[in-house]
Parts: structure tokens; sequence; C-alpha cells
């Protein structure tokens, strides 16, 4: 990254400088104070689909250490915190009865974020839905947008005014994808005729939360989305397709009909006689006007066709490329790329960078640093590689787009979903037997960075 003087450095005024977390992922208690189970809680349950038999039941404990995890956050100089809600503990039939211990759990979160000073950003969906609505066909049925829409009005009515950043969906091809095609993630099924349902199902349900939010809001509600570039392998004219197919499947399928009103054309293409012709009265729900988009950014994917139903794309892994623990590319620059992107396909919507982080060998207990005497754990590889995203962020703002915050992913080591506790994507590090919570380096790198509002985003490391 070339050097620049500090007033290039800068970030805009107001950028928000946080972290981010998922309810299932750190909470552990997931039945606790009459929550329901939720897809999760059966999905890790269930021989044979996590890693080590892993599952959410303790995680990082936060359901009874939240109040501490807080004043972490405050120590580290974090401005916003971006957390999910568990949907099960607060309507654990999914629908009907509020439970009200599980609401009042939130409701003690966000006042203890206000009182230090740390904006929450409240994601009303990041996988997790109740069982209960399982059992009545999850995201394959119709019934689902009404669902959630009366789930988010509860939050609405009880936080809209201490919560004034809202976001409707965590990355919806993730949940469809993994979920409902290749039976990787919650609720393991896989079938090309399921996906396009259950994604069409997930934006017609933020549409509904978000026209219910205009309702009963008064400040800011958006769709998170994880995208990124796709480049072809080759100059070849099949690798081009098998590039374009990717690129519709991925960084298309949500944001076209959230924001342009329509699907890409090339998914008829993919799914074939699994794609249904949709009615026009939906798009009209899912079209809802946003306050900004928030986008996850992990890696970029080189593509070349192959026999891979239904995609026929392959992925091909780069000779010289560094790989993350999840066997993703460090590819920086493809952020700016696609922030650039988005910008020219979608305008200026403000954009919020809602994750972005890596997961590398941790050990699993944190060092005694001689020189000081307190506990330590060095994750070099992290911190360069956040500090040349932030980077490349910078560099898209400097080229006209509009992006408002950071949310680096993840606060703190947490279950890494099927992969169980066997990678680590925290700033803070978390020893599972104990619950000992210990500032990586990049974490204590990062609070230099919001301190400076990112002037100091190329000086030497401060240890």
């Amino acid at each position: 990254m070339p050097l620049m003087s500090e007033s290039e450095r800068e970030f805009p005024p107001g950028f928000l400088w946080g972290a981010a977390t998922a309810a299932h992922q750190i909470e552990g208690s997931p039945l606790a104070d009459g929550a329901g189970p939720s897809i999760w809680t059966r999905f890790a349950h269930t021989p044979g689909m996590m890693h080590n038999g892993d599952t959410g039941d303790v995680a990082c404990d936060h359901y009874r250490r939240w109040k501490d995890d807080v004043a972490l956050m405050r120590e580290l100089g974090l401005q916003a915190y971006r957390f999910s809600v568990s949907w099960s503990r607060i309507l654990p039939a999914g629908t009907g009865a509020v439970n009200q211990k599980g609401l009042d759990f939130y409701s003690r979160l966000v006042d203890e974020l206000l009182a230090n000073d740390i904006e929450p950003l409240l994601t009303l969906y990041h996988w997790d839905l109740p069982a209960a609505l399982d059992d009545r066909g999850g995201w394959l049925n119709r019934d689902s947008a009404d669902w959630f829409a009366e789930y988010a009005s509860v939050l609405y009515r009880a936080l809209d005014g201490r919560v004034r950043k809202w976001v409707t969906l965590n990355e919806p091809w993730v949940i469809t994808d993994g979920g409902y095609l290749h039976g990787a993630l919650a609720p393991g099924h896989r079938s090309r005729y399921e996906a396009p349902i259950a994604s069409h199902n997930l934006m017609r349900a933020h549409g509904a939360a978000v026209k219910a939010y205009r309702e009963l809001g008064e400040h800011e509600i958006g769709l998170v989305v994880n995208i990124e570039p796709k480049h072809p392998a080759t100059d070849s004219a099949e690798d081009a397709a098998a590039v374009r197919r990717a690129h519709a499947y991925m960084n298309e399928q949500y944001l076209h009909p959230a924001l342009l009103g329509h699907y890409p054309a090339e998914l008829k293409e993919i799914f074939g006689d699994a794609w249904p012709d949709w009615p026009a009265e939906d798009f009209e729900l899912i079209k809802q006007k946003l306050d900004f988009v928030g986008i996850n950014y992990y890696t970029r994917c080189v593509s070349k066709a192959a026999e891979s139903y239904p995609l026929n794309t392959g992925v091909v892994r780069q000779p010289m490329g560094t790989y993350t623990e999840t066997g993703w590319e460090v590819f920086p620059q493809g952020l700016t790329e696609l922030l650039l992107w988005f910008k020219q396909t979608y305008g200026d919507l403000p954009v919020y960078i809602t994750e972005n982080g890596a997961a590398f060998f941790d050990p699993p207990t944190a060092d005694t640093d001689p020189a000081t005497g307190q506990r330590r754990v060095r994750d070099p590889l992290r911190t360069d590689y956040l500090r040349k995203h932030i980077g490349a962020i910078h560099d898209a703002i400097q080229a006209g787009v509009d992006v408002r915050g950071y949310m680096l992913w993840s606060l703190m080591d947490n279950l890494e979903w099927s992969l169980g506790y066997s990678k680590r994507f925290g700033m803070v590090h978390v020893n599972y037997t104990t619950q000992e919570r210990t500032p990586k380096d990049s974490a204590r790198w990062y609070s230099q960075v919001i301190a400076s509002n990112g002037r100091s985003l190329t000086d030497p490391l401060p240890y």
C-alpha cells in the first residue's frame, strides 16, 4: 500500500468504526428463559452435521457475560456494535406470544451499549429461524414474509429510537445456497427446486419487514449481502460465461430485486425448470426504499466452466495466492473493485462494510508476554489483512463511493457455524474452556485506527 499523507489517510467525519457478531455464534444458552429452539439448535444436535460435534449450547457464553463484553468493546474504543437477535428468544413459536424475558435481554444489551457510547446496529435475521416455523415449511412457505414482519414489528415497537440502524436479513445467498441447495448449513436441505423458492420468500420477507418499519420506525433500515468479484480463470468464452453466471447468482440475485425490482436473467438459465415465474406484485413488495446496504466482503472468486450443476462453474485456486484458514484468497483490491461496481450498478446508496475479516491460526490459549506480564495473542497475518482491506475501503471512498462505516468480523472468536470452533475470526481471543477473553494484537492495532479515524492506518505497528 503506498504511503499517504495524514490528511489523505483520514476517513470522512462521522465514519463509524465497529465490530460484528451473530446471536447463535456467541450467545450460548439457546433455550434459556423461555426461548424456543432454532433450526441451528436442531442442526447442531444432528449427528454428523457439525465439525467435532460442536454446538452453540455454550458458545462464548455472551448471554450471561454480555455486560463484560460491552465493557471490552468500550476498552477497545468501538463506536458501533453490529449484533443479531435470536428470533426464537422473542417468539418461541415463531409467531404469537412474545417471550418478555428474551426481549428484555436485548433491551438491556442496547441500553448498555448506549451507556458506553456504542451505537447498536441490529440485524433481525442471521440464519437462526425458529424450529417451530421450519416445521411449517420455513422459508419455503409464502407465509414466511408475514411471520418475519410480525417478528420485526415486535422489535421495532420495543427498540426503535434506541436502535437507529436496522438490518433485515444477513446474507440471504448463504441461507439458500448452504441451507437449501447444498445442505451444509441449517436446515440442511439439498434441492435445486427449493433454493429459488427460499430465496424469493426471503426477499419477500425483507420487503415486508421494511414496509413494516416505514409504518412503525423513524430511523434507518437496510439489507446485508455477501458479494465478491468474479474473475475468469482464462480468456476463453466458456470461462467468461461461467463468470457471468457466478456473478448473477451471488452478486445480483438479491441486490437486483431489492434495488431494481427484478432478478438477473441468468438465474433462469442457471436453474432451468426449477426457476418459477414470479408474480409481478411480489416485486412491488420486495423493492422497498432502503436507507443503506451492508456489504460483507471476504475474498474474490476465480471461476472456470465446469460440470457442477446448477452453476456449471468451478473455482480455481491461485498458485501464488495467500489463503486463510477457510481457504479464501486474501485479495483486498477486490473490495475496492466491488464497491466501485456497486456504485456503478445501483447508484449512490450509502454503504456500510458490515463484515470483513479472516480466520488465521490462533492457539487455543493466550500467552503471557514476559515483558509486560499481560496476556497476549500475536496475529500478524490478521493485522495485515485488516490493514490492507481498510486501505481498500479508503481507496473506494476517494473514488466517490459513499462508505459510512466498517464492522470488523468478528468481535471475538466464536462458533463458525458447521465448522464449529475450528476456525477463529475474532480480534478478541476466546479460551473456550475458561471463557477468558484476550484482545489479540489485531484488536490493539484496530483500536489505534479507530482513535485516529484511519490516520494511523499505515503507521508502524505499536508493539
